[in-house]
């Protein structure tokens, strides 16, 4: 079902079900899959792949106070080629970047961003105004706290959590929370824990299971609970050797 003025190309395919709101705009080849909702403002570039039951445009529901409230949102935007898959959730306001991939069930929230050729996994989050760079690869059931960010090229390892809030709730109206910084080619194992405000640098390698307290610097090998540097990463495990 469409809306009588949401703009849909001729060679668009929409799925049993689909319901596409007014104001919504569906680009040429882009295929929309049974029972997917595409709300109002939302942009969905050519040769796009939105799955089953994918939800796009949701407006967030908020607290008072609530540290995700801020000016207009505006709308979704999907680039040329990116693929949202099933039952995943895309929030107005994000962008997501030509040939990326949403996996099935992820979140992304209002304001976020992922850059071209990333893939956030399955069950994955990207919470309110987090940004991920190009060619990023986030695995199954990672949580990226708001106002993370994530350069190009860094891995992600499933069931990886970052934070972003010392106090746990228990701060001042308007005190800026701080999210994680992952550098360009750094690498986090499976079931990492970061917490507000850490810097993960450039090629840093983070063992699986650690838990970072504090910054790791350029090429560090970091393990254990706290994280402890236990060698650099060496020169022929640099990205460079794999491209």
């Amino acid at each position: 079902m469409s809306a009588p003025d949401a703009e849909i190309a001729p060679d668009a395919t929409l799925g049993p079900g689909a319901v596409i709101h007014a104001g919504a705009r569906i680009g040429a080849g882009a295929r929309i899959g049974s029972g997917a909702v595409v709300h109002p403002g939302t942009e969905v570039g050519e040769g796009c792949v939105v799955e089953d039951c994918a939800v796009l445009g949701k407006r967030p529901s908020l607290r008072p106070g609530s540290s995700a409230a801020g000016g207009e949102l505006g709308g979704l935007v999907l680039e040329p080629g990116v693929t949202i898959c099933a039952g995943a959730i895309v929030y107005a306001g994000a962008r997501v970047c030509a040939r990326a991939i949403v996996g099935d069930h992820a979140q992304v929230r209002e304001r976020a961003m992922i850059g071209a050729g990333s893939v956030l996994g399955r069950g994955s989050t990207l919470d309110f105004g987090a940004r991920i760079g190009a060619r990023v690869l986030i695995q199954t059931g990672v949580y990226l706290t708001g106002g993370a960010v994530v350069e190009d090229d860094v891995f992600v390892g499933p069931g990886v959590v970052t934070t972003n809030d010392h106090t746990m709730g228990r701060h001042a109206p308007g005190e800026a929370l701080l999210g994680p910084v992952l550098h360009r080619a750094c690498r986090v194992g499976g079931g990492a824990v970061l917490v507000p405000g850490v810097a993960i640098g450039e090629e840093a390698f983070v063992a699986a299971g650690a838990v970072v307290t504090r910054d790791v610097g350029a090429r560090a090998v970091v393990a254990g609970v706290p994280a402890r540097v236990i060698r650099q990463v060496a020169d022929q495990d640099l990205l460079e050797r794999f491209r």
